[in-house]
């Protein structure tokens, strides 16, 4: 039998493994699939393609599983702070972090890190928001299907 002071860490920690795999699968399906559709539409050009299994430094991993990884990352990190909101707060506040958040850091932290300039914001910055907001949509769509509220 467990002590109420260790199974509130498990809970929390089973919460962030869902949020991981739950930001994950949303990548893989929400965001993916828009970007499939931009493609067709013409929005973001085939040459950079939904679902890309072109390799990336340093590693060498596909591009499919960084972006998975790091989306998994973002739900680990979001799920305990948004899965105890109720109704259409809860809804709104995962497409609101997706579209907001997601880019800001996408745009204004990544690329100094990587010693890069910071990339031109239109029309980069709404496919950005458009494309994190189905995220954070799908995202909190997992969790809610799964049952995961926060303990």
């Amino acid at each position: 039998m467990t002590s109420i002071a260790t199974q509130r860490p498990i809970a929390i920690l089973k919460l962030i493994a869902f949020g991981f795999v739950a930001g994950a699968l949303s990548t893989l399906i929400f965001h993916q699939s828009l970007w499939y559709v931009l493609n067709v539409v013409g929005v973001i050009p085939w040459e950079r393609p939904a679902w890309p299994l072109d390799t990336i430094p340093p590693f060498g991993v596909p591009s499919l599983i960084s972006k998975a990884f790091w989306g998994g990352l973002w739900g680990a990190i979001l799920t305990p702070l948004l899965a105890r909101l109720r109704g259409g707060s809860y809804w709104l506040g995962w497409i609101l972090v997706g579209a907001v958040a997601l880019p800001l850091v996408a745009f204004f932290v990544v690329p100094p890190l990587k010693g890069q300039p910071i990339p031109a914001l239109w029309p980069r910055m709404l496919t950005s928001i458009l494309l994190n907001s189905v995220w954070g949509f799908g995202t909190g769509l997992i969790l809610k299907w799964s049952g995961v509220t926060r303990p």
